[in-house]
């Protein structure tokens, strides 16, 4: 049973296990990434990613490349894969396409070079495994050409840190003020204690308040 969920860029194949009642992803799966469109430069190098895979193995799996130039479907790219882990037979129809896909990681991606504004537009990877009846599958893939990219604006994004960082400068500045004010507190507490106990010490030897005069008789004539 084929499935595609709507606006999928990936066809699911959907196999029922004998006497077991459960159900199971089973057959051949192609996608094109989380990211289903790409901006590129004018004049740059682009890379259309394709990645296939299957639980119940491969055999002659046939794969291509198309470009639709508004709904010509153009052959770019085209080949065979024996069976899991050997390399494909590939035929490339475009002189600036070059496939660099490997069965060993189930990658059929392919480099577009020097892209052109007539290059814009969607790329499909087409796959077909004949164990599964010959069930082709499909991903796309977007491909967008401009002639400088887009700057982001990190305005915001200063702005926020800017906030954050002088709200942390304030708490550290507040931090160190209170330090600075307990310690200064501590200080003045001793030195006004040193003061007290030295005045006792002075008026206790000098005979003043607090000091017991020595009482001495009146001399005999």
């Amino acid at each position: 049973i084929v499935l595609q969920a709507p606006g999928s860029f990936i066809h699911h194949v959907i196999c029922v296990l004998p006497c077991s009642g459960v159900w199971s992803v089973g057959g051949l799966e192609v996608s094109t990434g989380k990211v289903s469109s790409v901006e590129a430069m004018n004049g740059s190098t682009v890379l259309l990613p394709c990645t296939y895979s299957s639980c119940i193995g491969i055999k002659n799996l046939h794969f291509n490349w198309q470009y639709n130039d508004n709904g010509t479907m153009n052959m770019l790219c085209g080949g065979d894969i024996p069976m899991e882990g050997v390399e494909p037979k590939t035929t490339v129809y475009h002189e600036r396409v070059e496939f660099v896909g490997s069965s060993k990681t189930n990658n059929i991606s392919i480099l577009l070079w020097n892209i052109t504004f007539e290059d814009q537009g969607e790329y499909t990877c087409f796959a077909r495994n004949p164990k599964e009846k010959n069930r082709n599958h499909s991903a796309t893939f977007t491909l967008i050409v401009v002639d400088q990219m887009r700057e982001i604006d990190n305005t915001l994004t200063v702005l926020i840190v800017s906030v954050l960082g002088g709200v942390i400068g304030l708490v550290i500045i507040i931090m160190v003020v209170k330090a600075l004010g307990v310690r200064l507190l501590r200080v003045k507490t001793k030195t006004n204690t040193c003061l007290v106990s030295s005045s006792g010490n002075d008026n206790t030897e000098n005979g003043l308040s607090g000091a017991k005069a020595e009482n001495k008789g009146t001399p005999k004539a």
